[in-house]
């Protein structure tokens, strides 16, 4: 059996000569920011060598061109284009990220 571990986004990626770590960080159920906006912890770090690390964009790089072209989501440089022509007001950002 296989585990999985949910993730909210990257914290941080540090490279150290041929070693690549990324902290996963997934926002907190309990602690809050001064806005009441859960706060973002960490949770586990992926460290790999600095070719796989490479290979890992270029896979994620694909996935991410696939999911454009599907319409699943949008570039953040294309949305005020978009968002302009339907004459709705562009918002970038997301309350838990402040």
């Amino acid at each position: 059996m296989s585990s999985e571990l949910y993730s909210d986004g990257i914290g941080e990626i540090t490279v150290t000569g041929t070693i690549v770590r990324i902290d996963l960080m997934s926002l907190s159920a309990t602690e809050r920011d001064a806005s009441n906006n859960p706060v973002p912890v960490f949770r586990q770090r992926i460290v790999m060598p600095v070719d796989a690390f490479a290979n890992a964009v270029d896979l994620m790089q694909k996935a991410l061109t696939g999911l454009v072209e599907a319409g699943a989501v949008r570039r953040i440089g294309d949305v005020p284009a978009v968002e302009a022509q339907k004459g709705q007001p562009v918002s970038n950002a997301s309350p838990n990220f402040n």
